[in-house]
């Protein structure tokens, strides 16, 4: 971190990538108030999920802080996205003991509960005071949760049994299918929307193929941290912000989920399509721009009049000038003898 820093000076931005478990909290924690950095399989995955479940809000008008999540894998992401969870139900004005008490962790032991072995640091706010339950559909039936979000890299861990129960406590049951690669996914889309008959409010961490149920056509959407990265990159380079917290990923995931249009609904999908990424970043950074000016972190001075258009100077275009010159044939009507003839009146030539 320091020889970074050395060589390319204070301003610059550290991406954490692929860190193993055990790893990625701790440096994350050891480094993230002293140097400019984030963990993208931490921080960017559960502002995506985040920004998905905002979506999902849409169609259940329901807030967060009125939902409950259970979540299969309890490793980095998963506490990742929970954690960020806690923070946007704190938002909405929920307490911090009850934002924890709406999420439920499992692993491959079971529900994380007060007497799990071993418990983990990351996982004491979440244990809860009840029986370890082994089986997912288990705490299902007990929880009766909105909303299920695989991150356990499980292939088929829900079941046929699972969905069609999520269904039944859910007119819009969310289930969330994040673990990669496609032979890892908790369930394929088109397990989720056939045992929901179309119902479910489905994202992935893989891409699937459109699918078509009931004379209806559905476009899956995916989960991906591509949505996050390059816009929050963007603003905290741009305005030098100097360390990144939580928050700004959430203000990512708003905006991403405000992106998401009547017609993205429609079909199936809760995160505005990818050929609009480049407006979507814009939108992020404008949004984390106005909260580090606002709260005294941002320190590009003096502070640009006009931040978007600001923004939109400093990145580059896509637009490219055509790289052979335009040229034209000459009319066939001032052709003679087969040659161009530069005369200004048809006459001429017939002359």
């Amino acid at each position: 971190m320091k020889a970074c820093v050395k060589r390319f000076g204070q301003k610059v931005l550290i991406q954490f990538e692929d860190f193993a478990n055990a790893n990625a909290y701790r440096l994350l924690e050891k480094f993230r108030d002293k140097y400019c950095t984030f963990n993208d399989d931490i921080q960017g995955t559960a502002s995506v999920v985040v920004a998905g479940l905002l979506s999902c809000n849409k169609i259940l008008q329901k807030k967060m802080s009125e939902q409950t999540f259970v979540f299969l894998g309890a490793g980095a992401a998963a506490t990742g996205i929970a954690d960020l969870c806690v923070l946007q139900m704190q938002h909405e004005g929920l307490g911090e003991i009850e934002a924890h008490e709406r999420i439920y962790l499992m692993n491959s032991k079971g529900l994380i509960t007060k007497s799990s072995p071993n418990l983990k640091e990351e996982h004491k706010l979440y244990a809860k005071n009840m029986e370890s339950i082994k089986d997912l559909i288990d705490v299902i039936k007990k929880v009766q949760p909105t909303g299920i979000i695989g991150v356990s890299t499980v292939s088929g861990s829900f079941s046929k049994e699972i969905i069609k129960e999520m269904s039944k406590i859910n007119e819009h049951p969310i289930i969330f299918a994040l673990s990669n690669p496609t032979n890892k996914s908790e369930c394929t889309a088109e397990e989720a929307f056939t045992h929901t008959n179309g119902k479910v409010l489905f994202a992935s961490g893989s891409p699937f193929p459109d699918l078509r149920l009931n004379d209806k056509l559905y476009k899956p959407g995916q989960g991906n941290n591509s949505y996050v990265f390059p816009g929050v990159a963007l603003g905290v380079i741009l305005f030098q912000v100097r360390h990144i917290d939580d928050e700004l990923f959430l203000i990512a995931a708003r905006q991403i989920a405000d992106m998401v249009t009547a017609k993205d609904i429609k079909f199936g999908r809760i995160y505005p399509n990818l050929k609009f990424i480049r407006e979507c970043s814009i939108k992020i950074a404008l949004a984390i721009a106005k909260h580090c000016y606002a709260n005294g972190t941002a320190a590009l001075y003096p502070e640009p009049e006009d931040l978007e258009k600001y923004i939109r100077s400093q990145i580059y275009s896509v637009e490219y000038d055509e790289l052979i010159d335009v040229t034209y044939e000459w009319p066939q009507e001032d052709m003679k003898h087969g040659f161009p003839v530069p005369v200004s009146r048809r006459e001429s030539v017939e002359e």
